[in-house]
């Protein structure tokens, strides 16, 4: 698909990479959800969490099917 400095990447790269930003981000929010004392902000983190969440389950759900 994308032969950027010679590497080709295909659908499972793409779906891979998308996965693992998803898991850094649900990490990430939830860090942050810790490190703050602003209950307002801490509410948004925990959510965008949540959600991150559910878009790394689905993303790793197709992942898991490129190995089967």
């Amino acid at each position: 698909m994308n032969n950027k400095n010679g590497f080709k990447l295909n659908k499972r790269d793409y779906v891979l990479r998308a996965w693992q930003n998803s898991t850094e981000l649900v990490r990430d929010y939830q860090e942050y959800s810790n490190q703050i004392e602003d209950k307002h902000l801490v509410d948004i983190f925990k959510k965008l969490s949540e959600d991150e969440a559910k878009h790394a389950s689905k993303l790793l759900d197709i992942l898991q099917g490129y190995d089967e």
